[in-house]
């Protein structure tokens, strides 16, 4: 979601505006360890294939509009840090050139979209992965048999579901950012309990979509080139060619 200038005060949107400053220095210092020759390319597909699909928002409230994020797809492919630092890089893109959330809500938008929604994202797929992973070892018989094609199928419709779920509650987290920053800081015009349920239940809506689209991506990347699938390479991942 982009918020607009205004839309908290600027006491809030200091605050907030340092604490995504301080965030990204973080993600910037621990992305050196993600990213390689082979994989920078990746990150700016990634940043890329965000910007795309960020430019198609709809308005939820007054000064605020709806979008697919993308955080847990990011966090996935290039690493938690690395996707942080994708999707601010988009967002000050957005913010500069098309007027797509303000300047003064920059750190706002940054906080919610680069922080909260990669963080919490990636945390749910690295869980999730943990236990598929335990699962494919037991249902493969050890991590360098070769799997049946209807085992195979089903690890994807679990890598599958594993990405879905990330993409749907780093969404609706993100959106929980935006309810405690107009707690903090908004006029008050609204009541908060119905701002709360309405942001949180249309982001559910964007979320399920978002989930379709990074569950569809994550499993054709990891597929075709597991290598270059950041949390595969990050957990270990077993030596079976393009098999995950």
């Amino acid at each position: 979601m982009h918020m607009s200038d205004g839309l908290v005060n600027a006491r809030t949107s200091l605050l907030f505006g340092v604490i995504a400053g301080l965030g990204l220095v973080f993600a910037g210092w621990k992305a050196r360890e993600e990213l390689t020759e082979r994989t920078a390319p990746m990150a700016g597909l990634v940043a890329a294939f965000i910007f795309a699909v960020q430019m198609i928002n709809f308005p939820i409230l007054p000064g605020v509009s709806g979008h697919v994020l993308g955080g847990a797809l990011a966090a996935i492919l290039v690493g938690p840090y690395t996707g942080a630092l994708c999707v601010a890089i988009v967002l000050l893109i957005q913010a500069l050139l098309f007027a797509d959330g303000g300047l003064s809500a920059l750190g706002t938008n940054i906080t919610n979209m680069a922080l909260i929604g990669v963080t919490v994202g990636y945390i749910v797929a690295a869980t999730l992965w943990a236990a598929l992973r335990r699962s494919r070892a037991r249902a493969w018989g050890g991590m360098h048999e070769r799997p049946t094609p209807a085992v195979q199928r089903k690890f994807d419709l679990q890598l599958g579901a594993l990405a879905f779920s990330s993409a749907l509650i780093g969404t609706v987290a993100a959106s929980l950012g935006f309810v405690a920053e107009y707690r903090l800081g908004g006029d008050g015009t609204g009541s908060l309990r119905t701002i709360s349920v309405y942001m949180i239940s249309t982001h559910a809506l964007i979320g399920i979509g978002e989930g379709v689209i990074t569950a569809l991506t994550i499993v054709s990347v990891a597929k075709a080139r597991p290598d270059l699938v950041y949390m595969c390479r990050a957990a270990g991942r077993p030596a079976q060619g393009a098999h995950l």
